[in-house]
């Protein structure tokens, strides 16, 4: 039977590249993981074998490298606006690129006081630790004409341990579950959020401050919101950042319940008034959804691993 050529992208994935900015004797660093992914005029390569459109994987992967030089990286989106432009601009066979990135987060160690320190020894400014919460993730797509940003998060772990409830839910006979009046309520987020942002006629946000402030109201929803579920509460999470950031349009959110079970001390002579649990790592409820802008189209994927 005759067969055709379906949607097909090409590039270098997982470039990992670190930047050091040194203000004097103060540096900064910025940790990326830059996946890029091409496609247009392509047919030829897949059908003939012909490399002639074809941009040599490895030339973006150094593409990636000369731009942390050429242009600093100011924030994984806009380091990956300037790759996703020059890509679509400066080859005409390629029509769309896509640029996904991954930020892993530093923090500077702190100074001992100057009384404790060695003697001879500076205050430090050069010295960091690989922060041990979430990885910041970014996709940028481009098609010559029109910008998509989606940004968020993920591997971001929050506790509630009371102010939690769950109970009157459906009820038959191969439940088991008993209801629960205060209980620990706790999950690792996943969070993706589209900007209203799509071409250089507009100001684009900071998107530094954007991400700092999403991360700041999408925790304090999280710690302010009695939830009788994660669904109240992963919908209270999107709407506080819709209601406060103008510049974002759209937030999904991944959030598998990590469940914690009351253990059964009775048999040891012991009462467990909600202190001793059992985090249980699988299986897990998985909790999914989407809050929207009035007025405005999803347009970030239900599968958050594609994202």
């Amino acid at each position: 039977m005759p067969t055709i050529l379906g949607q097909n992208q090409y590039g270098k994935a997982e470039n990992r590249v670190v930047k050091i900015t040194r203000d004097g004797a103060t540096h900064h660093i910025k940790d990326l993981n830059v996946s890029v992914a091409l496609s247009g005029d392509m047919q030829d390569v897949h059908l003939s074998g012909s490399n002639a459109n074809v941009l040599p994987t490895d030339t973006t992967k150094n593409t990636v490298f000369a731009f942390a030089k050429e242009h600093g990286i100011e924030s994984a989106e806009q380091f990956g606006i300037h790759l996703a432009r020059h890509f679509v601009t400066s080859q005409e066979p390629i029509k769309r690129a896509r640029i996904r990135i991954e930020e892993y987060a530093w923090e500077r160690i702190e100074s001992s006081d100057a009384n404790s320190r060695f003697i001879g020894a500076d205050e430090v400014k050069h010295s960091f630790v690989r922060k041990g919460q979430e990885t910041r993730v970014s996709q940028i797509t481009f098609d010559g004409e029109n910008w998509e940003v989606v940004s968020g998060l993920k591997d971001l772990v929050v506790m509630n341990s009371t102010n939690s409830e769950f109970w009157g839910y459906v009820k038959d006979k191969y439940t088991t579950l008993q209801e629960a009046y205060d209980r620990i309520l706790a999950t690792e987020v996943s969070a993706r959020w589209r900007f209203n942002w799509t071409g250089d006629e507009q100001k684009a946000p900071n998107w530094e401050k954007s991400y700092d402030q999403v991360r700041k109201h999408m925790l304090q929803a999280f710690a302010e919101t009695y939830s009788l579920s994660l669904q109240q509460t992963l919908y209270q999470m999107g709407a506080r950042i819709i209601n406060n950031r103008s510049e974002i349009d759209e937030v999904r959110f991944s959030l598998p319940n990590k469940h914690h079970f009351l253990v059964d001390l009775e048999p040891f002579g012991l009462e467990n008034d909600n202190e001793v649990y059992f985090a249980a790592d699988r299986p897990y409820g998985l909790i999914e959804g989407t809050v929207l802008r009035d007025g405005c189209e999803p347009r970030i994927p239900v599968d958050l691993t594609g994202v």
